[in-house]
């Protein structure tokens, strides 16, 4: 996830910073609160961590900024102030958890994870990217570098399912059974002959080449390095 942190505390935000990325998370830190203002709505992320009391402007300001510009994204709240009322506040102004300092890092990750997989499964992904290549999933369209890439159906599907899967190595009875949905193998050049046509219309005029073949054990789709 790419996660914003709004904390003022050097200590416990550095403490943050290292466990999340150590967890696989890309973080970004603000220090006060009209720096995470800026961020929170210049930029796009999957989860945030706000502080509630924070120099320059309030964290639950922040909050009530961002949800009135309609911007959904999951927010974390943490804060000293754990009465009953406090919690109910920070729920109120737009938060979707609160966390009582101190707390344990192991629950806050837990937290944070939980907030990411509940709007995912309230969000379905409409839209998916690798580099420059971009997918829309509702209009069935494909872009590379801002040009339409004119695909068959089955060539969508195999597609989609390598940037579903992007960075990872998929195998031929992966691809089979997902994309064609066979549960055998036709022992044929099915796969090696779509793979080839995607390439012509996905790399060829394209710069860097995105679908890769990993010897011996399938295709990934990455950057080449």
């Amino acid at each position: 996830m790419r996660i914003l942190l709004i904390e003022d505390d050097s200590e416990a935000a550095a403490y943050m910073v290292k466990g999340l990325r150590e967890a696989g998370h890309v973080i970004d830190h603000a220090a006060t609160g009209t720096d995470g203002l800026f961020l929170a709505t210049s930029e796009r992320w999957d989860a945030m961590i706000i502080d509630r009391m924070l120099p320059g402007l309030d964290g639950l300001a922040i909050i009530q900024a961002i949800r009135a510009a309609g911007n959904t994204t999951p927010v974390l709240v943490l804060s000293a102030l754990g009465k009953v009322d406090d919690r109910v506040r920070g729920l109120k102004a737009g938060g979707d958890d609160y966390l009582v300092k101190p707390y344990a890092f192991a629950e806050l990750l837990a937290r944070i994870e939980a907030l990411s997989r509940r709007v995912s499964a309230v969000q379905p992904e409409t839209r998916l990217k690798v580099e420059d290549l971009e997918m829309d999933l509702l209009a069935r369209s494909v872009t590379r570098g801002g040009h339409v890439v004119d695909l068959q159906p089955r060539e969508f599907r195999l597609l989609e399912y390598l940037m579903r899967h992007a960075g990872q190595v998929v195998t031929r009875t992966m691809l089979l059974e997902n994309v064609w949905e066979y549960h055998f193998d036709p022992q044929t050049n099915l796969i090696d002959v779509h793979i080839s046509r995607l390439r012509q219309k996905v790399d060829k005029d394209f710069d860097p080449p995105l679908i890769q073949t990993v010897r011996g054990a399938g295709y990934t789709l990455r950057a080449a390095r």
